[in-house]
């Protein structure tokens, strides 16, 4: 099913915009905690000097209704088709570069432009 897609907007509407979650606590279940969790902290997951310049822009207000069939995965559906859902990413730059505007890929995000992320120990508390 084609969620990676639709897994934060998801987790913004269910739970930062009805107040389950604080902004703080959203990004570190999405961002800071994982990346601690497979030893890539601090070079993802935060904003500082030395880090990736990995960061998303997000539209708390944008809404838009879920339609599977119009993403980028190969599924072609999702369970929550028809949902409205507010709060999407709005930019998206991965090593300083715009790979995600208005909702749509850009020429920067080309296939094979990804890097492995090297993984140390977990930081887990």
């Amino acid at each position: 099913m084609a969620e990676l897609e639709t897994m934060l907007p998801m987790l913004w509407w269910a739970g930062v915009r009805t107040g389950r979650l604080s902004v703080s606590r959203f990004v570190e279940l999405t961002s800071t905690n994982p990346t601690k969790l497979f030893g890539m902290y601090p070079r993802k997951g935060t904003i500082a000097v030395g880090s990736d310049a990995d960061l998303v822009v997000w539209n708390a207000d944008e809404q838009r209704v879920i339609d599977g069939s119009g993403g980028y995965s190969n599924a072609d559906f999702s369970p929550y088709d028809g949902w409205s859902v507010t709060g999407w990413p709005d930019l998206v730059l991965s090593r300083g570069e715009v790979v995600v505007e208005a909702g749509r890929l850009t020429d920067a995000a080309r296939p094979g432009r990804g890097l492995l992320a090297p993984r140390g120990p977990s930081q887990r508390r």
